[in-house]
């Protein structure tokens, strides 16, 4: 059966993939779109199997809010090009999309989902997205939340996603200070989220700290070790404004000065309601991966044969 570039056109359209692909597959399949598509499927898995291995650390990590169900959500690729591209990101918006809808219970489980087209899967839809891109991707990890309200933020075009969740009573439209309580977490990624949370070991490692320091500073080191432990004992405060968020000193001093509990006391009062801060989630992008270091150098060596 004959094809014509109008053919070729179309098949490119349909998967994403070079034109010269395209053309080498319909000339395979004597013009057969449907079996273009599954050679060009079955092509791109076999080259997605090689790829497997390779370090995916860059791609998105994006928040958002879908039916009043809170979903944030890492899925990396290899490099920031394919990352910025729409493909992409409507992909991860796909995978957002599902996990509010469906609630996996796991990634194993989101592969499973149905796809936002209501055609295949998640685990589909990532396959065909790579017959178009080429890049080894992986949906990480992600965490969703339906009780309260939540709020969403991304910053820098996903580096960062977070997702607030927040208890709201009077009737209030608590978005804003979600937004801000976002950006702090964003920000200064706190290790706790009130010092209710911090553990006794923690809050005795940081005390042991204090004091190893005291006793190398010459000026503290004779002091007798009760008056020692009663300085290290307030120095917990400072621990508290450093590491937990409630505690910590609001950044927008624009609007308000004092912590960030303080803050969202204050606007939600300013609101005629109560606004409560439960919890919150925030994942970076490629946070824990191991990138490879390329050796450029290294590598036109070894494909021109020379050595070093």
């Amino acid at each position: 059966m004959a094809f014509t570039a109008a053919d070729v056109k179309n098949l490119r359209e349909m998967t994403g993939c070079g034109m010269m692909d395209c053309k080498k597959a319909l000339t395979e399949t004597e013009g057969d779109i449907d079996k273009a598509i599954e050679l060009l499927r079955e092509k791109g898995l076999a080259s997605q199997a090689k790829k497997a291995g390779r370090v995916a650390a860059e791609g998105m990590a994006y928040a958002t809010v879908i039916d009043g169900v809170g979903v944030v959500v890492e899925v990396n690729c290899e490099t920031d090009f394919v990352a910025n591209g729409e493909l992409f990101q409507n992909f991860v918006k796909g995978v957002a999309a599902v996990i509010a809808k469906e609630n996996p219970a796991d990634v194993e489980a989101l592969q499973s989902c149905t796809w936002v087209d209501g055609k295949g899967t998640v685990a589909t839809a990532k396959d065909e997205l790579f017959l178009a891109l080429r890049e080894n991707m992986q949906i990480r990890r992600f965490a969703r939340i339906d009780t309260g309200v939540c709020v969403p933020y991304v910053h820098m075009k996903g580096k960062i996603g977070v997702l607030v969740n927040l208890d709201v009573e009077g009737g209030v439209d608590a978005t804003e200070i979600g937004k801000d309580v976002a950006m702090q977490i964003a920000a200064l990624n706190p290790r706790f989220w009130d010092k209710s949370m911090v553990t006794a070991e923690v809050l005795e490692e940081e005390k042991k700290i204090v004091l190893a320091q005291m006793d190398n500073d010459p000026k503290m080191a004779s002091k007798p070790q009760q008056v020692k432990e009663n300085i290290a004992n307030g120095k917990m405060n400072k621990f508290y404004a450093e590491n937990c968020l409630l505690q910590q000193e609001f950044v927008r001093g624009d609007i308000f000065t004092g912590t960030v509990e303080g803050y969202i006391a204050d606007a939600a009062k300013k609101l005629g309601g109560k606004v409560t801060f439960k919890t919150a989630v925030r994942f970076e992008r490629g946070e824990g991966i191991e990138k490879k270091q390329e050796n450029f150098a290294d590598e036109i060596a070894q494909l021109t044969g020379q050595k070093k």
